[in-house]
């Protein structure tokens, strides 16, 4: 056998190993029921921008779940913003789960990846120190080539921090929503097409991490 074709073979029955594992593992957290107060902060992603009211990704997770899910997204927003701001929003929301998508503004500006991770870093240890949990969203690094070919792979901070936080990550989805342009708006954010995929890739790792229950 072809040495390549041997360790391409090796390759693709390791990944599927790991797929089959992730699909049988236990969840990690107790189910929320619907009615349960759950946060979404972040920005212009999390807010709906490229869509019309009522399509954002947040409103459609709810119409998923059941929950009532409140849309603290800004347009605009960086992490160091948001990490300014989610004091005052769990106090003036105070919900049993949050939701964290944040860094696309961040890498827009050019700013160093090690300083948007640190400030996302600070951004979960201050929700899980008031002891709710939280799920973070990747996003990835935006690259003309990457968009153009239809891969964009996520920003390698957030599966660092997932694993050095020990929190839920909703890895690949933003991206592969943004590498499709029949889901797209506009280079940065998705359509209501997009948001719509963007819930229903979130929705299912919440399954998986056991904050839905299954059906």
């Amino acid at each position: 056998m072809n040495l390549n074709l041997r360790t391409l073979l090796i390759a693709s029955t390791f990944v599927a190993l790991l797929l089959l594992g992730a699909c049988g593992r236990e969840p990690t957290h107790p189910s929320l029921p619907p009615g349960t107060v759950v946060l979404a902060i972040g920005d212009s992603v999390t807010f709906g921008t490229g869509a019309a009211p009522g399509e954002d990704y947040p409103t459609q997770l709810a119409s998923i779940t059941g929950w009532a899910i409140l849309n603290h997204g800004i347009p605009g927003d960086t992490s160091a913003g948001l990490q300014a701001r989610v004091d005052t929003v769990l106090s003036e929301t105070n919900p049993a789960l949050v939701i964290v998508e944040i860094g696309g503004n961040d890498f827009l500006r050019r700013q160093p990846e090690a300083e948007t991770k640190e400030n996302v870093r600070a951004i979960l240890k201050r929700i899980r120190q008031t002891g709710i949990p939280v799920v973070l969203v990747a996003t990835p690094k935006f690259s003309p080539l990457g968009a153009a070919i239809g891969l964009l792979p996520d920003s390698p901070i957030y599966a660092e921090l997932a694993e050095e936080e020990q929190v839920p990550l909703v890895p690949a989805i933003f991206a592969r929503v943004l590498a499709d342009p029949k889901l797209k708006s506009d280079h940065i954010h998705p359509n209501a097409a997009g948001y719509r995929k963007l819930a229903e890739g979130i929705a299912a790792e919440l399954v998986n991490f056991g904050f839905v229950a299954k059906k």
